[in-house]
């Protein structure tokens, strides 16, 4: 009995719900042998318990086709996803966690993040949905790979999409290809409401949720309708992207959701053919606007061509190129976001309740008087979002 006869036959062992198996993925470690004995560690990151019981009785099967003799599977797990604390209006109860990617204008990658930031979440072993809100521009179809699937309809209700281990839901999957929509606020705030209420979730973990671009009516809703556990901006290093991301982060305090980070985008780019960095776009430029609202940069993502022909081709790089430096970083992301959404749960969860309308129905908020002006890290009072 060898090492390499028995990562050979450790190949074999495919990840529950992936294509790729356990060596690939790099999960296992401390291989010893003893004559035809065997012992290893497999350091998954997922904390169902059905799954590291899988992986066990295949990686024990496959050792012992090859010839091995007694066989020590010691499988490392993290811990269980602790409940949300969050209190509130939540009109999406069977979702533990809610994620608010957003960007303060369109065209910075926020749906690729969106899209990667959820598989990656979901490879660590969480339950995932990914809501397209994005409802001029939904591009999640195209990037998951499920353009052309129809989502079916169980009563009154829609059965999201599965791809890639995780569930979606998207206009453009209820539109016919190159349909556009003309509609004023208030059928956007509908829709995210029905979006929320009116799909199948399952009892997820964490529901990633791609935004339109920038601070509007969609934003607002959301936040009243569910409690955001945390929100997460996309950026590029250009000052002209800069700027608006600032309105994002703001939005974020003023609607009192907790910031995860922020990830720039097109952060410098990889030469296909030498794998040298270039920072093309600049460095260093993010930091400020970061230290400016106390919050981190999680993850530098540069342009790599891969990353352009996944989303183009529905194959997304941190699931088909698990390896590549760009999946490395958004796999990172994915574990402090996590972290953020554990630390924020123990610290007594988040609670819309401050941002609720105090108007009657049918009254619009921003055309009614204004108490007395606040603070300016407070609403006004009217349930608006501005000062």
């Amino acid at each position: 009995m060898t090492e390499e006869i028995v990562k050979s036959a450790l190949s074999k062992v495919l990840y529950p719900g992936f294509t790729k198996d356990i060596v690939t993925f790099g999960f296992v470690n401390s291989i010893v042998i003893d004559g035809d004995n065997v012992s290893f560690n497999v350091e998954i990151t997922s904390s169902a318990p059905e799954v590291a019981l899988q992986i066990k009785d295949d990686a024990i099967t496959e050792l012992k086709a090859v010839g091995a003799g007694n066989v020590s599977a010691n499988i490392i797990s993290p811990k269980m996803p602790k409940e949300s604390s969050s209190k509130g209006k939540n009109i999406a109860p069977q979702v533990k966690n809610f994620l608010m990617v957003s960007s303060g204008k369109g065209g910075v990658g926020k749906s690729t993040t969106s899209v990667n930031i959820a598989i990656a979440l979901a490879a660590q072993g969480k339950k995932v949905g990914l809501l397209d809100a994005d409802i001029y521009g939904p591009n999640i179809p195209r990037m998951m790979g499920i353009d052309d699937i129809k989502p079916e309809v169980n009563g009154n209700k829609v059965l999201p999409i599965k791809a890639y281990g995780i569930e979606v839901m998207s206009m453009g999957s209820l539109m016919e290809p190159g349909q556009s929509l003309i509609w004023r606020g208030a059928m956007i705030m509908k829709a995210i409401e029905q979006f929320l209420r009116d799909i199948l979730w399952s009892e997820l973990d964490v529901l990633v949720i791609d935004m339109p671009p920038g601070t509007g009516d969609a934003q607002l809703t959301l936040a009243q309708s569910v409690p955001v556990t945390a929100g997460l901006t996309v950026t590029t290093p250009q000052g002209v992207s800069l700027d608006d991301s600032r309105r994002s982060l703001d939005m974020f305090r003023k609607l009192h959701i907790p910031i995860a980070g922020i990830i720039e985008n097109m952060s410098g780019f990889i030469a296909p053919d030498t794998g040298v960095e270039y920072d093309i776009f600049g460095k260093g430029t993010t930091q400020p606007m970061a230290d400016e609202f106390n919050t981190k940069i999680i993850a530098e993502i540069p342009i790599e061509s891969s990353i352009r022909i996944g989303g183009d081709d529905g194959k997304p790089i941190t699931f088909v190129a698990p390896s590549s430096e760009s999946a490395k970083r958004y796999m990172a992301a994915a574990e402090s976001i996590w972290a953020t959404i554990e630390e924020i749960n123990a610290n007594g969860g988040v609670d819309n309740q401050a941002v609720q309308p105090t108007t009657a129905p049918g009254v619009s908020a921003c055309s009614t008087p204004k108490p007395a002006p606040k603070a300016s890290d407070e609403s006004c009072g009217t349930g608006c979002g501005c000062h």
